[in-house]
């Protein structure tokens, strides 16, 4: 007998496995993507926005099932999965003019959100061409923006959601492990920022930093039914000094521990990154650390 399981910070309970159970019992014809609609229905499982959490509860599922916990019915097909057979995103023609004038000189300037809009296949092109990480499709919450210079793209910025614990933010904020489940999805992660190689602007990327910190809350609002508190990024110091972050008054925090979220042991895998970070309002803290 299990006592209980947990699953991308939920607590699946030896009484929460028999009701699976149960359900599957008494829906034997259904599948296991009407089933884990079906539960995240019973729970009230549900994105701030009212949508189900329709994968979070299938990988849940999953889970149990490889467990031995449940026996989900056999799979009825096998659908593309875009994230386990990427491709590259297709090449999308843009102008390499060299443009180097100040910052007055490029006149007004647009950040268009550009997730589920035509110019989103722009910003993966931007992005896999000329970012020495390359593009990734995200995962989970996020947006995606390109700047433009008229009618130019000039430089693009992803956002997603917040790694789930990071020492030294974790302390910055000084909440408790259950204060941070409850409340993670307040911070967005800035993934990617990128100034197109020919654009040699002084003082360009700390102004649009700038402006992506004033305008993100409300865009991530408007998508998801929930404001943004804190922003946080990491930096390669082998790579950058960070300077653009600095001048935009982001504070750096310190560096990560070089594991990564999923280290199977406590010896470092990967290159040590600094992180930064950036509070939305005086009273972030209040808002990052309340309890309902």
């Amino acid at each position: 007998m299990v006592d209980s399981i947990r699953h991308r910070g939920r607590t699946i309970s030896a009484a929460d496995i028999e009701f699976i159970r149960d359900l599957i019992a008494r829906h034997p014809d259904l599948s296991r993507r009407r089933l884990s609609a079906e539960l995240c229905r019973a729970w009230n499982w549900v994105q701030p926005n009212g949508a189900l959490r329709d994968m979070v509860c299938r990988g849940m599922m999953l889970e149990l099932h490889r467990g031995g916990h449940i026996e989900l019915p056999p799979r009825k097909r096998t659908p593309h999965n875009p994230l386990a057979q990427r491709c590259e995103p297709p090449c999308v023609a843009v102008e390499e003019i060299p443009l180097e004038v100040t910052l007055r000189e490029m006149g007004p300037l647009e950040i268009r959100p550009v997730r589920r809009t035509p110019q989103e296949k722009l910003f993966n092109s931007l992005l896999h061409r000329f970012h020495y990480l390359g593009y990734t499709q995200p995962v989970g919450e996020h947006l995606k923006y390109v700047v433009y210079a008229g009618e130019r793209p000039i430089a693009c910025s992803a956002w997603s959601s917040a790694p789930r614990h990071l020492g030294p933010r974790d302390r910055f904020i000084g909440w408790s492990p259950a204060v941070r489940r409850a409340n993670i999805h307040l911070i967005a992660y800035n993934t990617r920022f990128l100034i197109l190689p020919w654009v040699r602007v002084p003082c360009l990327a700390s102004h649009l930093l700038s402006r992506l910190a004033r305008g993100l809350s409300g865009d991530w609002q408007r998508l998801y039914h929930r404001p943004i508190h804190l922003l946080e990024t990491f930096i390669d110091p082998g790579r950058f000094a960070g300077t653009c972050y600095r001048a935009a008054n982001w504070k750096y925090l310190g560096l990560t521990t070089g594991r990564g979220k999923d280290a199977p042991t406590k010896e470092p895998n990967r290159s040590l990154k600094q992180l930064w970070v950036y509070p939305l309002g005086r009273h972030f803290r209040s808002h990052l650390t309340q309890t309902s």
